[in-house]
């Protein structure tokens, strides 16, 4: 049966997150069913000059990752469609992500506010006891929203902001080398293999050398 993993892309600033953790699992061989809010879709557009259509959901998707798609597992559900599978519990699925995680999408799922498509499959994993990850990106952040990352992580889901580690390439580290270890840890986090950074080996500067 198939199981995928859902990755849900927010309005937040950082889709080369969302990019960088689909193309991991889709290098992992994981199936991917794909949830892009409405915001998300003027942020893709704005960060990569490119649309991301329901229509031409597979095109688009491919052009965003730079990556032909053919034989990839990957199936895409309108953020509109509350009727979706990733909407019932009874749709199996292994977990989700959501990267990036903007600060509304964080409030809705936290309160079970369900608003589109992305926030109720995050709310099912939930309740489901499946495994959440949730990549917020917004800085500085407010009261309000702290207590909503809280309230997920006292939910079951795990909190990662992004935030990348610097000793796998140093100060000189590229904006891609970034993005991939930030992908790397929601990877990790998911349970899913990858070669996305070098791992710290317990000496300085090993990564480097």
């Amino acid at each position: 049966m198939r199981e995928p993993w859902v990755v849900g892309v927010s309005g937040a600033s950082g889709t080369p997150y969302a990019a960088a953790v689909i193309g991991g699992l889709l290098d992992a061989g994981e199936p991917v069913d794909l949830i892009v809010s409405r915001a998300a879709r003027l942020t893709v557009l704005d960060e990569t000059g490119r649309p991301f259509r329901d229509g031409h959901w597979a095109e688009d998707l491919a052009a965003w990752l730079d990556r032909d798609l053919t034989g990839a597992d990957v199936r895409h559900w309108p953020a509109g469609d509350l009727a979706a599978g990733p909407s019932s519990g009874s749709y199996r699925v292994r977990g989700m992500a959501v990267v990036p995680a903007s600060t509304a999408a964080c409030a809705g799922i936290s309160i079970g506010l369900s608003k589109d498509l992305l926030q109720r499959a995050a709310e099912v994993n939930l309740k489901e006891r499946r495994p959440l990850v949730v990549v917020p990106r917004e800085t500085p952040v407010t009261r309000s929203h702290l207590e909503h990352l809280i309230a997920l992580h006292d939910s079951g889901a795990v909190v990662l902001p992004a935030s990348p580690g610097f000793y796998g390439a140093g100060a000189a580290a590229s904006a891609q080398q970034l993005v991939d270890f930030v992908a790397g840890k929601v990877l990790d986090a998911l349970g899913v293999p990858h070669t996305l950074f070098r791992r710290w080996s317990g000496q300085l500067g090993a990564a480097r050398s």
